[in-house]
């Protein structure tokens, strides 16, 4: 089973006349409500500029393809001085009663153009002591929370992962289970036999409260497995509750480093058990606005939405644009259900 990609792709495009998002507009975060009848899309953007940092911009939709822009104004921005000073990327979203949770990969220090290796080269080692802790003097990457209840006010929680390590690919579940919070990440660092993989990975832990992750322990929840997983793979997008389990899909880079995309299922009182996994790939870089673009060979989304009875994946094309796919949600949850784990 494949998910179909929409016609009239790529649903949202850079805005040459905003500075902040010039350049490119990708990794969407989807939330859809209920009682609008509308799609929340929370975008990752770039900026033209060496430096290329990112916020987020804010569309909305009726019927989950065409888009309209909130404001030509971010609805997100990196802070001034902070944690998340330089960039904030990739955000995911969950709703626990009135309020958002976004989680966000972010940096200390500009990243630069990462796709010319003069820029990069540049940005890679920033101007800090060599006292500093490993990730700052390698401008690792950690993972922030922010909560919000209408998208123009934030609360900036703190950060969810260990700040030692370059974690990304965290995402919260929906509820407490068993009393827990629970969240999947992927620390790139776990590497080696003390790990239990070759690759860098997706782990789950639980946590009584929400900024306690960084001292829970993990437990290995997905790795390398079938020829389409090679390198590096983490999960995309925050489950979605069935009666046969915990849904999201996941990624995983092949050996022409082109990111696809499987799914999971995972149990509903133990999300730590994997009861089934796609064998094949779902989604692979194909499409023009896939295969070109900042990052050559990508389909990464960040969110997914149901509508009746449809599954919306909303998802990053190269590096530089937002696009979305679907299928019928119920027979992908049928032919997963074929999938051992």
């Amino acid at each position: 089973m494949k998910l179909k990609r929409f016609a009239g792709n790529p649903i949202l495009s850079p805005h040459p006349d905003h500075p902040w998002e010039d350049l490119a507009v990708f990794n969407p975060a989807a939330w859809y409500d209920e009682q609008k009848k509308e799609v929340i899309l929370l975008y990752r953007t770039g900026e033209s500029g060496q430096e290329y940092k990112c916020w987020f911009g804010l569309a909305k939709s009726k019927d989950g393809f065409h888009f309209e822009r909130v404001s030509d104004q971010p609805c997100m921005s990196p802070s001034i001085e902070g944690f998340d000073g330089a960039t904030i990327q990739d955000p995911r979203i969950i709703k626990m009663g009135d309020w958002f949770y976004v989680t966000y990969a972010c940096r200390h220090f500009p990243f630069g153009q990462f796709w010319i290796p003069e820029v990069r080269k540049k940005y890679l080692t920033p101007d800090v002591p060599p006292e500093f802790p490993r990730n700052l003097r390698i401008n690792a990457t950690l993972t922030g929370l922010a909560m919000t209840k209408d998208f123009k006010h934030w609360i900036r929680a703190g950060w969810l992962t260990d700040p030692l390590l370059d974690d990304r690919d965290v995402i919260l579940f929906p509820e407490k289970i068993n009393g827990k919070f629970v969240m999947m990440h992927r620390p790139l660092e776990w590497v080696g036999p003390q790990y239990g993989t070759a690759e860098a990975c997706a782990w789950i832990k639980t946590c009584d409260e929400l900024l306690g992750f960084p001292a829970a322990p993990s437990k290995l929840l997905i790795k390398n497995k079938y020829p389409w997983e090679v390198y590096k793979l983490g999960i995309n997008t925050p489950p979605i509750k069935t009666p046969y389990g915990w849904f999201t899909l996941y990624h995983a880079v092949g050996a022409d480093k082109h990111y696809r995309l499987g799914a999971l299922l995972l149990d509903l009182e133990d999300p730590s058990k994997v009861r089934h996994r796609t064998p094949d790939w779902l989604m692979q870089p194909e499409a023009d606005y896939e295969t070109e673009g900042f990052y050559r060979g990508v389909c990464f989304p960040c969110g997914t939405v149901v509508i009746n009875g449809t599954l919306f994946v909303y998802y990053g094309g190269g590096d530089k644009l937002c696009a979305v796919a679907t299928c019928d949600f119920q027979e992908l949850i049928d032919h997963l259900r074929k999938c051992p784990a």
